[in-house]
């Protein structure tokens, strides 16, 4: 997808003798918004903007390396650098007996300031250079620009990672600003560089910080200024588009909520830091019990931490596994500032999203569940959540007025606004979250609307769903009977089972539940084989050896999944 930004000016951060000035420059290819207030706790906001950034610039995929060129070249680098250090600290001590009696330099501070400028002006030249010769390279550095929305009552910032896996959102009550003015409601992308991102650092609580989305970049001149005003096309790649589409379908489902203190929290990320899993399974284990004290096991170790705090009040006991526990670290920062956490749970394999809390500001981190996702090939457990039955017309015509009139919804109130059921009217919200349109604002258990992109994104454009995904979700439970089922001495599953009647199909599953190998007669698996990802035998069988069948395939089953 090609998406046009243009830009007045770049976002910075100035100093005046009252405090720091955030302004961030906003989309001029979109409707105005902008907002101008000071903010009531500067500190608590560049922590979380700067987790936020460690999400934007998150990137766990694997990459190897051919090595044997780096291995000669650091042993003449060596032998280079021990003659060189050998013979920089014999003219270095000369020098520093020379001058032992010489005061400091009274221009020491103004030399720095200028060599780091000049650091800074090589690293945004760099930067340019980039956007203009590799777009690839600088995108995978920065694939899309944040975008932040004006809502009544908050003010949220969204981003998506590098590696495709994380979501990250900011939300940022209004009552954490004061003086507010030029508020302009709406959704926008604003200039970010990791420029601004040092400057947030220089945030500080002893001072005022006024926190703007500039107004200034709307007004219309009749002699533009070139120099500042620039535009730039960035082609999106399909798997980040239908990647961030899809976290965002998954978030706007039902989920299970386990409250988690911040000792919690601090346990999971400490424990992690000391140790390494050097092997499968990988997951953390939610093991929840009505009326119970919630449990997270992580595994190989099976270390256990228990969360005393407050019991969990789901409707049945289970066990939910996730993954992605690495890119938890991005909330490690927060731990000194965070009242308490909520982490939101589909079911095994499925997304899962932690909610750091921080008095009037809320930090929402989704994991997809593996790091590597390949969101255009299917196989996943993700793929599985989409609705058996489109909604009608008229019930998404009834949404969309609905949001016209008001711009955040409760589930249970759009219900009775549209006249429509609970499952039904999810399975719009569902449908409006894949296309970009509406944010399940999980903190304050409200739907937004939310334009994410500047046209109205459609199937066609996202990606149409792998179509071995969608046969596999219609034969899941119904044409798949299991032969056999176990694990061998490696600890991987192999499962055999019939579809449809047909031959037998294998499958292998790791610790992890990944799909490792297999075996089909299709026609499908017999060209590509696991290449361009399952069958869908393959994926029928993997769906219910994990309990992911959806038995009658009505809504009604497929929101008690999520609610039951």
């Amino acid at each position: 997808m090609q998406l046009a930004l243009a830009y007045r000016g770049r976002s910075a951060i100035t100093q005046s003798t009252v405090g720091l000035a955030v302004s961030l420059a906003p989309n001029l290819r979109r409707d105005r918004v902008s907002f101008v207030g000071i903010l009531r706790h500067p500190l608590r906001f560049r922590e979380a903007v700067s987790a936020l950034h460690d999400v934007v610039i998150s990137d766990e995929r694997f990459k190897p390396k051919d090595k044997r060129g780096y291995e000669e070249w650091k042993k003449q680098e060596k032998a280079r650098e021990t003659r060189i250090r050998s013979e920089a600290v014999k003219a270095k001590r000369a020098e520093l007996q020379g001058e032992l009696n010489k005061p400091i330099p009274v221009n020491l501070e103004k030399r720095f300031q200028r060599c780091r400028q000049r650091y800074w002006d090589a690293r945004v030249k760099y930067s340019n250079l980039l956007s203009r010769e590799d777009p690839q390279l600088w995108r995978l550095l920065m694939p899309c620009d944040p975008v932040i929305t004006v809502s009544p009552d908050v003010l949220f910032f969204e981003c998506f990672s590098a590696d495709e896996s994380s979501y990250g959102c900011l939300t940022v009550e209004r009552e954490a600003f004061a003086a507010e003015t030029d508020v302009a409601l709406g959704t926008t992308n604003v200039d970010y560089s990791w420029r601004l991102y040092e400057h947030f650092q220089e945030i500080r609580s002893y001072r005022e910080t006024r926190f703007a989305i500039d107004p200034l970049g709307f007004e219309v001149q009749t002699t533009p200024d070139v120099g500042s005003y620039r535009e730039e096309k960035i082609d999106l790649p399909q798997s980040w588009l239908r990647g961030f589409a899809t976290l965002q379908s998954a978030m706007s489902l039902p989920t299970r909520r386990v409250p988690v203190s911040r000792e919690g929290v601090y346990a999971v990320l400490s424990f992690l830091k000391r140790h390494k899993a050097h092997a499968s399974p990988r997951a953390v284990r939610f093991e929840l019990k009505p009326g119970e004290p919630a449990a997270i096991v992580l595994e190989p170790w099976n270390q256990r931490i228990v969360l005393h705090t407050t019991p969990y009040t789901g409707p049945r006991a289970e066990v939910i596994r996730t993954w992605g526990r690495d890119r938890l670290r991005v909330l490690a920062r927060l731990l000194p500032l965070i009242d308490g956490a909520d982490v939101y749970l589909l079911g095994t394999g499925l997304p899962s999203f932690w909610v750091m809390r921080m008095g009037e500001m809320k930090l929402t981190l989704g994991l997809s569940g593996w790091t590597t996702n390949d969101w255009t090939s299917g196989g996943s457990a993700i793929d599985q959540l989409a609705p058996p039955i489109a909604p009608s017309a008229d019930v998404m015509r009834g949404i969309a007025e609905a949001f016209r009139q008001q711009p955040a919804w409760a589930l249970d109130a759009l219900a009775t606004k549209t006249r429509s059921s609970a499952p039904v009217v999810s399975a719009g919200l569902n449908k409006l979250a894949l296309l970009g349109q509406v944010i399940h604002d999980l903190p304050h258990e409200v739907y937004r609307w939310r334009q994410v992109m500047p046209v109205t994104l459609s199937a066609e454009v996202i990606g149409p769903e792998n179509p071995e995904t969608a046969a596999a979700r219609e034969l899941t439970g119904r044409g798949v009977r299991i032969t056999h089922d176990g694990v061998d001495a490696k600890g991987q599953r192999h499962v055999v089972a019939t579809v449809e009647g047909r031959s037998t199909a294998e499958l292998t599953l790791d610790a992890d539940d990944r799909i490792v190998g297999g075996k089909c007669g299709c026609s499908y698996f017999y060209t590509g084989g696991l290449r361009k990802g399952p069958c869908r035998h393959l994926q029928a069988i993997r769906n219910t050896a994990l309990g992911l069948a959806q038995p009658g395939g009505t809504l009604d089953s497929w929101y008690k999944r999520f609610t039951n």
